[in-house]
């Protein structure tokens, strides 16, 4: 990270092409090289970008923790001196899982994250969800991961922000992006976090993002926190610079986050209860 703090995130708009897990790893590179060339801290890529987002995905079709070409793509981490947020379905225990590798400039593995809101109203009720919001120090940085549907529920950011997260970068691949683009604006506003989003290109698709928490001025004056907006045809890397040194100060003498919560009266949040209208097929673990 350079003098001033800033922490550029390389963030990858295009779409990976599936069951080709070694053109993927190829782009994967190659988005690394362009990304340390124009002064990037970590490259951000789509959901499951390393086998392609295709479902239903078999165990066998997932990739092993210790696979080969994810040692290729730490290599590359290393020679080129960027981070990378490394996206695949993976091997669980008996099923494939959704995750997310955290790998530092140094090409160490810092953390893998399993995406804990699995899809099981879809195709994804085969996976196997991740149990816990995890946060690592990635090359000076507190960094938190949501996966695509992480993100569509409040609590997943609320646990990275009380675990210390400052950033938060989320992996995706969905349609109908701006009422999700608006919310993620809302989870840096209220955690007081850094928020990146990359999901594929496409119609109806794209608008990969990023916003800084800080949603006014010194002054009180309400600014614009949208760091970046990217069309939904719009294939590349496309760069989101965060001001460490700005984001911090504002952690530290504002009002939200974790600084006036009353935390008494969340009792409900922890309930496993399911009472219309929220019923669905397939749900597990609630009382009907």
């Amino acid at each position: 990270m350079s003098a001033n703090m800033r922490y550029r995130v390389a963030i990858l708009q295009k779409r990976a092409v599936i069951e080709e897990i070694d053109k993927n790893v190829q782009t994967v590179i190659d988005a690394i090289k362009e990304a340390a060339a124009n002064g990037a801290d970590i490259v951000l890529l789509p959901e499951c970008f390393l086998t392609g987002y295709d479902l239903p995905v078999t165990y066998e079709k997932s990739i092993a923790d210790d696979d080969i070409r994810i040692k290729e793509i730490c290599n590359a981490a290393k020679e080129n001196q960027v981070g990378i947020i490394l996206t695949s379905f993976t091997q669980g225990k008996k099923s494939p899982q959704n995750s997310a590798f955290v790998i530092n400039k140094n090409g160490q593995i810092l953390m893998k994250y399993s995406k804990v809101h699995t899809c099981d109203f879809a195709d994804e009720k085969v996976l196997e969800p991740g149990e816990e919001f995890k946060v690592c120090d990635c090359d000076g940085v507190k960094i938190g991961i949501m996966i695509c549907y992480d993100r569509e529920y409040p609590e997943s950011a609320r646990v990275l922000m009380l675990k210390g997260a400052e950033i938060i970068l989320v992996p995706n691949d969905c349609v109908s992006m701006a009422p999700r683009t608006n919310a993620l604006s809302t989870r840096a506003y209220e955690n007081m976090v850094g928020v990146a989003m990359a999901n594929p290109n496409g119609t109806n698709a794209g608008c990969s993002c990023a916003y800084s928490p800080i949603c006014w001025d010194g002054e009180g004056k309400c600014v614009d926190n949208t760091i970046l907006m990217v069309d939904e045809l719009a294939e590349g890397l496309f760069y989101a610079d965060f001001d460490m040194d700005a984001i911090r100060w504002y952690r530290n003498t504002e009002m939200m986050g974790n600084t006036f919560r009353k935390v008494g009266a969340y009792g409900d949040l922890l309930s496993t209860d399911i009472k219309e209208p929220f019923i669905r097929h397939g749900q597990t673990g609630g009382k009907r």
